[in-house]
């Protein structure tokens, strides 16, 4: 038997309500749990472990010199989510995106919420993640975000916050599917007591949103990779398997008479559509860094003249910088005439003064990050660094203030975890994936990241970070 013996949470857990009960929703999972032994659940994870491996599911830590590759720790205690929730988040999400979309549109051409006064203008248009290249085209259907990644957290209060919105290229989704294949496999009783929603037609719903991007009759569709060392290789091979289409790398694709051609065995191919999982930099070493060897010479030619599809467009990564998350509340107001249904976290903008002034003061009450940083690289949790950590952290941003925001320290909710010791709660958050095309779409779902150090709050795979499977409950 194993006996779920943990203390009442002091903060929001997904599993235990603030007395130590199960949450409804819950109750089943426990009751299972509970009729499991300790030795039972311990061979099940390691034949996790074992699968993983074979599968090749794993990720690539730059600068660790254990190995250039690792498994991302897989926790099989699943986060559920009742349907109701589920509702609102997925009204939530379809929403922020089109506002995202919207602006991004609005930014290259009219730029009406800058004349507006509510986006000051230097924070486009100085921004680094800003393409001049793009100003005045147009893009079919308006759509510039076909992939959105947005990550969630749901605070003390019980509510969902958004962390942050990732436009650019946004990874993670093969570890969703992957985990939820892995549960079925270890537990399928469980299945039988939850409606769980599925998510496996992930792929359908992403070959479906490229195609219906081109006004090509029958696109062709690839996978553009940076190839085999880049962190996130094993979901770019996945999803284009998954997809059935090519997986392909600059050196594969060329150029001719203003169309992108793909190298194949019986000849050249024509490519209408790129799920590029390479940044703008990179693409095309005539216009942007002329070092790449990663991208293709003259791509943004034939981009530029409507005969090629990139999802996600060039320029994007306006739209998901730290610097820009502050203004997307008053940009669902602006462009869609409608209240946000998912709040923002509090932000201080240290290129403000008075705001700089506050976050220096409190600097080690509060969580720092670089406008453009990813992956949990260049930030600063103040309550869990040292004095000396903050000092550090305190001149960087003195030296420049535009490159930081801040924000309170949020007790991300835990759900409880597998670890060394038995079961624990560990926090967590949630990345579901939204697909804009002819009409925007997401499975009922997304990556959960846990953070597997007691007390820590960062949950990236790069920071040693695992997964769970994310159960939505259908209705």
């Amino acid at each position: 038997m194993h006996a779920l013996t943990l203390p009442a949470p002091s903060h929001y857990d997904e599993m235990l309500l603030p007395s130590g009960a199960i949450r409804p929703h819950y109750q089943p999972f426990a009751n299972w749990l509970h009729a499991q032994t300790p030795e039972a659940l311990a061979k099940k994870r390691a034949e996790a472990d074992l699968l993983f491996h074979k599968v090749g599911i794993t990720f690539a830590v730059y600068g660790d010199e254990a190995g250039a590759e690792r498994l991302i720790p897989f926790d099989t205690v699943p986060r559920i989510v009742p349907a109701s929730e589920w509702q609102m988040l997925e009204a939530g999400l379809r929403q922020r995106v089109s506002a995202l979309n919207r602006f991004l549109w609005d930014i290259y051409h009219d730029h009406e919420i800058i004349k507006a006064g509510l986006v000051p203008a230097e924070q486009v248009f100085a921004n680094a993640q800003y393409q001049p290249a793009m100003q005045g085209l147009d893009l079919p259907h308006g759509i510039y975000a076909h992939i959105t990644g947005v990550d969630l957290i749901r605070h003390a209060d019980g509510g969902y916050y958004v962390l942050e919105d990732n436009l650019r290229v946004p990874s993670g989704v093969s570890y969703m599917l992957e985990n939820r294949k892995m549960m079925m496999r270890l537990f399928p009783e469980l299945f039988a007591q939850y409606p769980v929603a599925p998510v496996a037609h992930y792929p359908t719903l992403l070959l479906n949103t490229l195609r219906h991007a081109s006004v090509a009759d029958s696109p062709t569709v690839v996978v553009l990779t940076p190839g085999p060392f880049n962190s996130a290789y094993f979901e770019h091979a996945f999803l284009a398997q998954q997809m059935g289409v090519e997986l392909v790398e600059g050196q594969d694709l060329f150029v001719k008479d203003d169309y992108l051609y793909m190298r194949t065995t019986v000849g050249p191919r024509r490519v209408d559509v790129i799920y590029r999982r390479i940044d703008d930099a990179f693409l095309d070493p005539l216009a942007f860094r002329a070092d790449s060897m990663l991208g293709v010479p003259g791509l943004l030619s034939v981009y530029k003249q409507g005969n090629l599809i990139l999802a996600n467009a060039i320029g994007t990564g306006v739209a998901d910088d730290k610097s820009i998350y502050p203004y997307v509340p008053e940009m669902i107001r602006f462009y869609l005439g409608e209240e946000p249904i998912l709040h923002n976290v509090p932000t201080w903008q240290c290129r403000k003064p008075a705001e700089l002034d506050h976050v220096l003061t409190h600097m080690a009450e509060l969580v720092v990050k670089e406008v453009h940083g990813a992956g949990g690289y260049g930030m600063l949790v103040g309550p869990a660094s040292t004095a000396a950590e903050v000092e550090d952290f305190r001149l960087r941003v003195r030296a420049n203030p535009a490159n930081y925001i801040a924000q309170p320290t949020l007790c991300l909710s835990s759900c409880p975890t597998f670890v060394e010791s038995g079961i624990a709660p560990r926090h967590i958050d949630l990345r579901p994936f939204v697909l804009t095309g002819r009409e925007t779409t997401m499975v009922a779902g997304g990556l959960t990241r846990v953070a597997l150090k007691a007390g820590s709050l960062v949950v990236n795979s790069s920071q040693g970070g695992g997964t769970k499977d994310t159960w939505v409950l259908e209705a």
